[in-house]
């Protein structure tokens, strides 16, 4: 199977030597938070060849997060003005707890945003005593995987396999060896 290409994403619209401002999730974020989940749920509809990730309302999941009774907070990032990228902090059902989500919109990855939010997240894990950290980006996201690495997420505690029943469309690609074991993604 041939790898999808991703589209180049123009540079940041701001200064990347600023900060944005990380504040806690209102209710007045709730649509540019739902577009920024979107756009993510678009992104791994891409790098997956699946059209149907996300079901037929994507932004439904941006629902369930906020229902979710195992969510701690929820922060967003703003540059001037607008809402550029969210950071969510939940429960596990491992007696831990998790980065869920992480968006950054497309148009403000690189610039530092990422790592301004899971600052917030530390902070907050420090503030109620945590002790560790789990996040789960998607296999294909391999800029996701990278920035992780780059912010500290550097262990595998935990690997996920799954057994494809419907033969995706898309198909899976290679490219994942974990101890030896080589494994699709």
């Amino acid at each position: 199977m041939r790898a999808r290409t991703l589209l180049p994403v123009e540079a940041p619209t701001f200064d990347p030597m600023s900060s944005p401002r990380i504040v806690p999730y209102s209710s007045e974020q709730y649509d540019a938070c739902r577009s920024l989940w979107v756009e993510l749920t678009e992104h791994h509809r891409l790098i997956y060849g699946a059209p149907g990730i996300g079901g037929d309302d994507p932004g439904g999941d941006w629902d369930r997060h906020l229902a979710s009774p195992l969510r701690l907070g929820t922060w967003v990032a703003v540059v001037d003005g607008v809402v550029v990228g969210l950071v969510g902090l939940q429960r596990t059902d491992r007696d831990g707890v998790e980065v869920e989500p992480m968006v950054v919109g497309a148009t403000h990855r690189g610039a530092g945003v990422g790592g301004a939010l899971l600052g917030r997240v530390l902070d907050e894990c420090h503030r109620i005593g945590e002790s560790s950290i789990s996040v789960r980006p998607v296999a294909r996201n391999t800029a996701a995987l990278a920035a992780f690495k780059a912010m500290g997420f550097t262990t595998v505690g935990m690997v996920e396999l799954f057994m494809d029943l419907d033969r995706r469309q898309g198909g899976w690609i290679e490219g994942v060896t974990i101890d030896g074991v080589d494994l699709d993604r």
